[in-house]
């Protein structure tokens, strides 16, 4: 009887020992995979932008340095042409435009891509002084067109450009710009 119970007692120790083995050899192989999956995994770091402050995106609505950061580099973006660039300028206003406008702002750029095509005219934007309407959503910039034709400048003009925005998604989207007449106060 005492051999009988040994016995017993010996293989209930025997199965929870190889069961701890295998529990044990499991995990091994999960923390091996887990490491592995860590290692080869891509990384991604978010880079804060250059201001006088960070810069905040929420649902609340857009922050005053988002909206003049955004604004800042569309002014650049928009305003800056020359005819070596014209698909690639398209192209990235386009990818900054909000759905719903692509066609309207499209056709517009068209137009200036086939009277810029082919011609030795450029032109770029100097920033002066920037308003921003956080409510409504809009940025006026004021600064000096220069217009350049082959190496010689021909115009410096100072002019307002307007632009209206979109948030949707804590996204910011261009909905529409254009030059502030002054004697209709119209866009142009």
């Amino acid at each position: 009887m005492e051999l009988s119970y040994s016995h017993s007692h010996s293989q209930r120790i025997l199965r929870q020992r190889n069961i701890l083995a295998i529990v044990a050899s499991g995990l091994g192989a999960l923390t091996l995979l887990l490491f592995i999956f860590t290692v080869s995994r891509d990384r991604e770091v978010v880079l804060q932008p250059i201001l006088r402050s960070p810069v905040t995106v929420s649902s609340a609505g857009v922050s005053r340095e988002y909206l003049e950061m955004i604004t800042r580099d569309t002014v650049v973006l928009t305003l800056n042409r020359s005819p070596q660039n014209l698909e690639y300028w398209m192209n990235s206003v386009l990818d900054i435009t909000a759905p719903s406008a692509q066609g309207k702002i499209k056709a517009d750029l068209l137009k200036i891509v086939n009277e810029q095509r082919g011609s030795s005219i450029s032109q770029f934007y100097t920033i002066e002084k920037m308003d921003l309407d956080t409510k409504n959503l809009r940025s006026e910039v004021t600064g000096s067109l220069h217009t350049i034709v082959g190496n010689k400048v021909i115009s410096n003009e100072r002019r307002t450009f307007r632009y209206d925005w979109e948030y949707s998604g804590l996204s910011l989207k261009l909905i529409g710009f254009g030059m502030v007449v002054a004697e209709q106060g119209k866009e142009k």
